[in-house]
């Protein structure tokens, strides 16, 4: 299939010469010499998988890109995931003219959009560097071989999981194979990666004894809870009860809240593996996809989520550059000031007497009249190149902040949802206990009650720009349909329905054409 080309290139002539250093915690990646031919390197792979979350090519910030596309740093794995999870949601809307722009702000995407294309790639490089892993080491004998293999494995499973979340019914392959793969049902697919995680749960890590940017249990029970919690659209059957059950389990596990909800967002926020003895955002934070300003750079992860949230004129963010794109649609920032009055301020934090509301208003209006103008709508400033602890970042044009991809909060939060929606509670803990747990880290107001539209809130308050919008509007039936309209939803400024196939996003052109075994999801 024409965008994974490369990937079969790779794979099929065995050209790993990858040129990474052994350590998970330095991701750099040398010049390589794409037409050499090496044996299969066990450790060089294995980071790779890893690696391939967290940068786009062979060559540091830019160069001999992993997929067959343009512009690498613009379709990162990460940054496509949140344009398509951020972007047609209540939550952002970007100022550029970028045709996957425009279309994600409009909720308008098609079969050819470049970041469901890009995204679609990068998923599936991740499945197939898996895939080559797991065949060359499968009779490989070891003390950590069957940890690795079960981290590899974690993270094939958490591309699939992406996979059936956006594409629905996709191709499926455990293999590496110059046939085209037959497409997997949905609930299928579910039923595949629920039973993988608790295969390799074994063999993983206890929570919190892994090195630092690897994977444990905790991250196994987190995306088994995220999979119960959204069971009802992936396979049209509830399943409350085993959501709590595995929110609970992280819950009571060493993982707990960061001090400050703004550590989780800085420079230092791997806390002692970036020399901070302030920043203790690693209590919190599940999976850190790694961000170091010298050893990973790219141009599709924390970067974008700083630079693009910022102009020349707020206060200082760490970087160098501003690239005026993403900000807050009005109904985010409704959630913190529910009356519509937004004060102008450079940090309205106090005024929303909620730490989680790293806004700024300064010269910018809280309704848009036209997206392109970025100084419309509130701006957003939840990430930083700046440290806790006040040192000195390693770059001042690529970021230290990892990104904060699977954290603690989000225990919490699925718990209470769960049991709202009826679960039963654990060792009597409430879904009000779980909510008010996350608020007290924020020092908002304690709530008397919560329901289902409580909650909805609370996961924007505390999860917004962060790439989950999308799937948590479509478990409440919001993002399409009438009964939950904001602006610019659909591309009109007071808001329009949406047709309900936009619950899932069109398979690519590409692998359509080039794949017979394929069906296109309806409506596209």
């Amino acid at each position: 299939m024409k965008i994974n080309k490369k990937i079969h290139i790779y794979l099929m002539s065995v050209v790993f010469a990858i040129g990474m250093t052994s350590c998970i915690q330095d991701l750099d990646i040398e010049p390589i010499d794409p037409s050499t031919v090496q044996t299969f390197d066990e450790q060089k792979v294995f980071t790779k998988v890893y690696a391939s979350w967290a940068l786009t090519g062979q060559q540091g910030g830019a160069g001999d890109n992993d997929i067959d596309i343009d512009d690498e740093g613009r379709f990162s794995l990460y940054r496509t995931l949140w344009v398509s999870q951020e972007l047609p949601t209540d939550e952002a809307i970007c100022a550029w003219g970028d045709i996957e722009v425009v279309t994600m702000n409009r909720s308008s995407f098609t079969s050819t959009n470049p970041a469901l294309k890009g995204l679609y790639a990068r998923l599936y490089f991740v499945v197939t560097i898996a895939n080559h892993y797991l065949s060359e080491t499968a009779d490989m004998t070891g003390e950590e071989m069957p940890t690795k293999r079960a981290e590899v494995r974690y993270l094939r499973a958490l591309a699939y999981y992406y996979l059936m979340d956006v594409f629905g019914n996709v191709p499926f392959t455990t293999v590496v194979s110059a046939e085209p793969p037959e497409q997997i049902k949905r609930a299928d697919l579910f039923q595949w990666i629920e039973t993988e995680l608790k295969e390799i749960e074994p063999e993983m890590y206890e929570p919190k004894t892994a090195p630092y940017y690897r994977l444990d249990k905790a991250a196994i029970w987190m995306l088994l809870a995220r999979m119960y919690l959204n069971a009802e659209v992936y396979t049209g059957t509830a399943k409350w009860n085993d959501a709590a059950i595995y929110a609970k389990k992280v819950i009571d596990s060493p993982y707990q809240l960061a001090t400050k909800y703004k550590y989780l967002f800085m420079a230092d926020n791997a806390g002692t593996i970036d020399g901070s003895t302030v920043n203790d955002a690693p209590k919190e934070i599940i999976y850190p996809i790694a961000a170091d300003g010298v050893k990973t750079k790219n141009w599709g992860s924390s970067i974008f989520l700083i630079d693009a949230t910022r102009t020349d004129g707020m206060p200082t963010w760490g970087t160098t550059s501003g690239w005026g794109g993403n900000r807050a649609r009005a109904t985010l920032v409704k959630k913190f000031f529910p009356d519509g009055n937004v004060p102008e301020s450079d940090d309205l934090t106090i005024q929303a007497k909620d730490d989680r509301a790293l806004l700024y208003s300064t010269n910018r209006t809280l309704y848009i009249t036209d997206v392109t103008k970025f100084k419309e709508g509130i701006s957003v400033q939840k990430f930083w190149n700046l440290r806790a602890d006040g040192g000195t970042t390693s770059d001042i044009e690529f970021p230290d902040m990892d990104v904060p991809f699977m954290r603690a909060a989000e225990a919490y939060l699925t718990y209470a949802e769960a049991v709202i929606r009826g679960a039963s509670p654990i060792d009597g803990y409430t879904a009000l206990q779980a909510v008010n747990k996350v608020r007290e880290r924020a020092n908002a107001k304690q709530l008397i009650s919560v329901d289902k539209d409580v909650i909805l809130d609370e996961w924007a308050r505390e999860f917004y720009f962060e790439g989950r919008r999308r799937t948590d509007l479509i478990r409440y039936g919001h993002f399409t349909g009438s009964n939950y309209i904001w602006d610019w939803k659909g591309g009109v400024a007071n808001g329009t329905p949406l047709s309900s196939h936009l619950n899932l996003m069109p398979l690519p052109a590409d692998d359509l054409n080039a794949n017979d075994n394929l069906t296109q999801n309806p409506g596209y």
